[in-house]
């Protein structure tokens, strides 16, 4: 009788509700722990991410201030906000392109590479930890499907 239902549609079964409570679980552990990480090395949640997507942009170590923002999910001013309280803490620094003096890139200077090095390697010790679980979950909703 399940041969021929798409995916996504029909009920939920008891188990897919008890793996995406587990998965919502799971994630909310590692949020946690990035909160209380970023809280360790005096930055708040959003100035971590912020530090994160700067240095992990596609293809370069910079981003302007819109691709911070649609990184992050937060308006531009909300952005220029941010970059203004980080580059207080000398995390940041903000350079104008050679291409194109208008557009400004985002970038991290040396305190702000230390802080997020020593963030990033928490946070991959604390995926390595949560992974296989996360992983589990993920294979039991799609054998579910």
């Amino acid at each position: 009788m399940n041969a021929g239902k798409k995916k996504g549609s029909g009920r939920v079964t008891k188990a897919e509700y008890e793996a995406l409570a587990a998965f919502r679980y799971s994630l909310r552990q590692f949020l946690h722990f990035s909160e209380d990480a970023a809280a360790s090395a005096g930055l708040t949640p959003r100035q971590y991410q912020a530090l994160l997507a700067i240095k992990g942009f596609p293809g370069r170590d910079a981003a302007t201030i819109g691709e911070l923002a649609e990184q992050l999910q937060i308006a531009h001013h909300s952005a220029v906000g941010l970059v203004d309280r980080l580059g207080l803490h000398k995390l940041v620094i903000r350079e104008p392109s050679a291409q194109d003096r208008r557009q400004v890139y985002v970038c991290l200077t040396a305190r702000g590479m230390e802080v997020l090095d020593k963030l990033a390697n928490s946070h991959k010790e604390e995926l390595r930890r949560l992974g296989p679980r996360l992983n589990s979950i993920v294979n039991e909703l799609n054998r579910q499907s």
